[in-house]
């Protein structure tokens, strides 16, 4: 069979609205049913209604610990003229207790003095006080709880105490999902080979699934094979609900998912217009649905939430949850095409009264973006994305008290900044989240009120010092602190053995060496122009002038892959990588911060935090880096 290798573009409204009517048409969101033990029923759906198999109480119980009594044997009693029981005429009891015909009420025990064998009693009771009746909280035969309750802790008491020990519930979906691709491993090691990838999707999508109330199970990795994979669909597809192929909805090479489907039953659509996950395919199997994710994690994600949950939801009978919604203001501008349902993960910060959503790297492999998302941006299809500043709806994944308690850095890269964030959680419950934007991106950021402080370490090359300079051109009329982090070594990092035995700058010149530069407006960036200055250099002599990456580790990666010679950075980047460096100047890394826009307490507890002893033996530990003024202000602007 030949290949299909065009992809459609249908709008995801339609692609979701054809899916559901095929299933229904094929009574696929028929309920199926299951009986399980009551004990074992936290979190499942009652297929059918639940009823009582016996009244609580069954018998009447006394509701508090005191003494059952005939009530018109205590009348007339009064602190002047108490009423004295003899044993005969009361019992004792606790709360809980059976109270036998002989008595109709009890009282409390803080309400009764024994003197001599008897109880003496100043206050007269009346029938059926402090007694519960049998079927006072259930009657047999009264309903608990109807078919679709979602079961909880009060609901499985209630179940326990009503005698049922066994509930009629909706059977759980089975999911089979298949990871195909002959680049993937089950696990990854130290020494993996170009090309090799680890097969994470299956685990993300299977945890998913037990988010939303299904069973999941993986089938053992396929090769790009399509036999292989016909073999794999007809193995599990008698017992699975659900088959979901990852990777192999593409247009590649070795991309089978879309023929297989349409052989083994039939393919409904191939190519959606969202982004990301465009590739995405959907298909019938035995009635069945069939769901092809492509193979990018982020893609993977989206597709099977915009397209497994619905479907796996209204098997169980359930309505999705609603989602927690907040209005924000876009930090930067966000660009999309018309034609796509676009979604943009972000993380989400208040400052001073309003919230400002960041969008993440919106690379459709870029795991971490998952993990890092605050929520998600909807752009619709038919706007062309939104300009910085504009007001927006974030769906959130995560509560808005975290994001009450975020402080955003956005600035200059430097490791020790991830230990910041980790004490500044563990010791004051607040979240910092940091982006990459250079220098001169984080002052920016904070002339716009976009973030609460920012990392700088730009060189004056006029008198040496670092960032003042800046600060005063870009924020005149601002109030702003600088606080010392650190001082830290940079120099040039290379491999291991220096191959090409670089000492310093002027041997970059050198065409063999391919250097790896940081972004415009970078300290790094600075620093390294005025270096090449120095040394009567011209960028264009530099092999790799203008290929840029973000941060320090990106750049010591891309050495120790060998898809660069060399790069500048810091020492502790080189360790890290266990890369050699070649020191070239110690530089001071600073954190600007604008009070106005940080609370008060925060701002103390970021100080604590950098002057704390963990911090500094965690940044010592990692070399390169002096704390000589860690934590001292180094300069304000209206003090």
């Amino acid at each position: 069979m030949e290949r299909k290798v065009y992809i459609k573009n249908t709008p995801l409204e339609q692609a979701l609205e054809l899916f559901l009517k095929e299933l229904e048409d094929n009574a696929y969101f028929s309920l199926e049913k299951e009986r399980i033990e009551v004990l074992s029923s936290l979190g499942r759906i009652l297929a059918s209604p639940a009823y009582a198999r016996r009244s609580s109480p069954h018998y009447p119980a006394s509701a508090m610990d005191g003494i059952a009594v005939w009530a018109a044997d205590t009348y007339g009693a009064s602190e002047i003229n108490p009423v004295r029981l003899d044993k005969d005429k009361y019992m004792e009891v606790d709360t809980g207790d059976y109270v036998p015909q002989a008595y109709d009420a009890v009282i409390m025990i803080e309400d009764v003095n024994f003197e001599q064998g008897q109880a003496v009693i100043i206050k007269p009771a009346v029938p059926w006080q402090h007694i519960r009746s049998v079927g006072e909280d259930l009657v047999a035969m009264d309903m608990i709880a109807p078919s679709l309750t979602t079961i909880g802790p009060y609901e499985l008491a209630s179940f326990v105490t009503a005698a049922i020990n066994e509930l009629e519930v909706v059977k759980k979906p089975l999911v089979a999902i298949i990871p195909t691709g002959t680049e993937l491993l089950d696990r990854g090691s130290d020494d993996m080979n170009p090309g090799e990838i680890v097969e994470s999707n299956s685990k993300m999508l299977m945890a998913l699934c037990e988010q939303w109330g299904a069973k999941a199970f993986r089938h053992e990795i396929v090769v790009d094979d399509q036999e292989l994979l016909r073999q794999a669909v007809q193995r599990v597809k008698d017992q699975a609900d659900m088959i979901v192929i990852c990777s192999g909805s593409s247009a590649g090479r070795e991309d089978y998912t879309s023929a297989v489907i349409e052989e083994a039953g039939k393919l409904l659509i191939h190519g959606i217009a969202t982004r990301p996950g465009k590739p995405a395919i959907l298909g019938l199997i035995d009635g069945k649905p069939v769901i092809g994710v492509p193979g990018y994690p982020i893609s993977a994600q989206l597709v099977f939430q915009l397209f497994a949950r619905p479907v796996l939801y209204k098997k169980q009978g359930r309505q999705i949850p609603a989602d927690t919604m907040i209005d924000c203001r876009v930090a930067r501008k966000i660009a999309s095409s018309m034609g796509v349902d676009e979604f943009v993960y972000v993380n989400v910060a208040r400052i001073k009264e309003d919230y400002l959503a960041y969008p993440l790297n919106r690379g459709a492999g870029i795991t971490t973006s998952l993990v890092k998302a605050d929520g998600v941006l909807h752009i619709e299809r038919g706007q062309e994305g939104l300009e910085a500043g504009s007001r927006c709806r974030i769906v959130l994944n995560k509560p808005q008290e975290i994001l009450d308690r975020t402080l955003v850095c956005i600035g200059s890269h430097d490791l020790s900044i991830d230990f910041l964030a980790d004490l500044l959680q563990s010791q004051h419950k607040i979240r910092l989240v940091s982006a990459n934007a250079g220098s001169m991106g984080g002052i920016f950021s904070l002339m716009r009120s976009e973030c609460h402080l920012a990392g700088v370490h730009l060189l004056d090359e006029e008198n040496g010092d670092y960032n003042i300079t800046y600060l005063k051109k870009y924020l005149p009329d601002r109030p702003w602190i600088l606080i010392n982090l650190l001082h830290r070594e940079q120099g040039l990092i290379v491999k291991k053995g220096n191959p090409f035995s670089i000492n310093g700058i002027k041997d970059l010149s050198d065409n063999r060496i391919r250097y790896l530069n940081r972004q415009p407006g970078a300290g790094t960036r600075v620093l390294f122009d005025y270096l090449l200055r120095q040394h009567g250099i011209s960028p264009d002599c530099i092999n790799g002038y203008h290929r840029e990456e973000y941060t320090h580790l990106a750049v010591a990666a891309a050495v120790k892959n060998d898809t660069a010679d060399c790069a500048l950075g810091v020492y502790a980047s080189a360790r890290a990588l266990d890369l050699d460096f070649i020191p070239i100047v110690e530089e001071r890394y600073d954190l600007c911060i604008l009070p106005d826009l940080i609370k008060p307490q925060y701002l103390e507890s970021l100080k604590q935090v950098i002057r704390s002893q963990e911090f500094r033996q965690r940044v010592s530990e990692f070399g390169g880096y002096s704390l000589v003024n860690s934590g001292d202000t180094i300069h304000s602007s209206y003090l």
